[in-house]
């Protein structure tokens, strides 16, 4: 297996003294991982580096077509002090479909999380230890061929960048209004939306500047053929309870198939509580909104965990999902998973991933 070179920073940083105040993606640690692949060669020069700017090329090719894929995931600091992960295979191997739909070249998912323990254990005094903070971390790849046309990609730089960081929402698991998107659509089947790429992201700021002018917190998207199908959240899958049951979009290729979506399903139907992946339509979540079947309504992804929402707005209608307050199913999914993240409680899945 390669070598990983390790370059230690001469001149770390000042970490933050209040983790109160660390935001969200807003400070990075001391290293970072890199690692170029050139057609004919493949993937070489593994390195950890002090953490700084690169250095691109103006016709760089992430820059001028958006040849790039990415993942977040996190590492958590229990009670003794000890860093795990969660779930990263899972990470690496959607990092590697995301790849594969933007013709950028397959990883090695155990290299990638060798060198991702590598890093993570150089900067582990950057994990934060405060109450719903952890370390963010963001592994991606980028196309950096130097030359202008859309052609195959010869060279991809690897990196992974790490950014301790507090709750995504600074409400914390209070419930947010979100919008559903009648105009713009983000993805299509056979587009990109199971990737994740940042431009199915790029495509979302506009609906989502215009949901935040209007008073909301986040756009649910709707299908782009039909516009009938609720997909997902801005920045999360989403669910619903409907009747007694937890019903999820189906994954049908213009939907990304979330991590933490996953676990969701497979925690509930474990539990014995109903789930659906169907096709659901913006009318029939109005119908049950209006007949009080909607229960509940929650969006999920690892930066917020479970977020659950209070108000859905469609067409000029505003409709309160649980009086507006955080339902059962949402606090107990929440408390589940970070239990099992922050290690305070057992993990009875084996998601976890220790840090030795």
């Amino acid at each position: 297996m390669m070598e990983i070179k390790v370059t230690k920073n001469p001149h770390p940083a000042q970490k933050p003294e209040d983790e109160s105040q660390l935001g969200f993606g807003q400070i990075f640690t001391d290293h970072m991982f890199l690692m170029d692949w050139d057609r004919g060669r493949g993937w070489h020069d593994a390195r950890i580096v002090p953490f700084g700017n690169l250095t691109m090329h103006p016709a760089s090719t992430a820059l001028h077509y958006g040849a790039e894929v990415f993942e977040g995931l996190k590492a958590y600091r229990t009670a003794d002090g000890s860093i795990q992960l969660f779930r990263p295979q899972e990470n690496f191997a959607r990092l590697n479909r995301s790849a594969a739909r933007m013709s950028l070249p397959q990883l090695d998912e155990q290299f990638a999380l060798r060198a991702l323990t590598e890093l993570v254990r150089l900067d582990a005094d950057w994990v934060p230890h405060g109450l719903g903070t952890s370390l963010y971390i963001r592994p991606f790849l980028l196309g950096d061929d130097e030359h202008l046309g859309v052609h195959a990609i010869n060279h991809v730089r690897f990196l992974i960048i790490l950014s301790p960081s507090g709750l995504y929402y600074a409400a914390g698991l209070d419930p947010v209004s979100i919008m559903i998107e009648d105009e713009d659509v983000r993805t299509v089947r056979g587009g990109t939306g199971e990737a994740k790429c940042g431009g199915n992201y790029g495509a979302s700021v506009r609906a989502g500047d215009r949901a935040e002018a209007r008073g909301y917190a986040q756009v649910l998207w709707l299908d782009g053929v039909e516009r009938r199908y609720i997909e997902e959240v801005g920045s999360m899958n989403i669910m619903f309870k409907i009747a007694g049951r937890v019903v999820t979009p189906m994954l049908t290729g213009s939907i990304l198939p979330g991590i933490t979506r996953k676990s969701i399903i497979e925690m509930l139907k474990s539990e014995g509580t109903p789930v659906e992946e169907r096709r659901i339509s913006a009318d029939e979540l109005v119908a049950a909104a209006k007949d009080g079947t909607l229960e509940e309504a929650f969006g999920c992804g690892t930066a917020a965990v479970v977020s659950p929402v209070g108000l859905l707005a469609y067409q000029g209608q505003e409709y309160v999902i649980n009086g507006g307050k955080t339902g059962p199913v949402s606090q107990h999914l929440y408390d589940e998973l970070t239990g099992i993240q922050w290690g305070r409680q057992p993990d009875r899945f084996g998601w976890t991933y220790p840090i030795r």
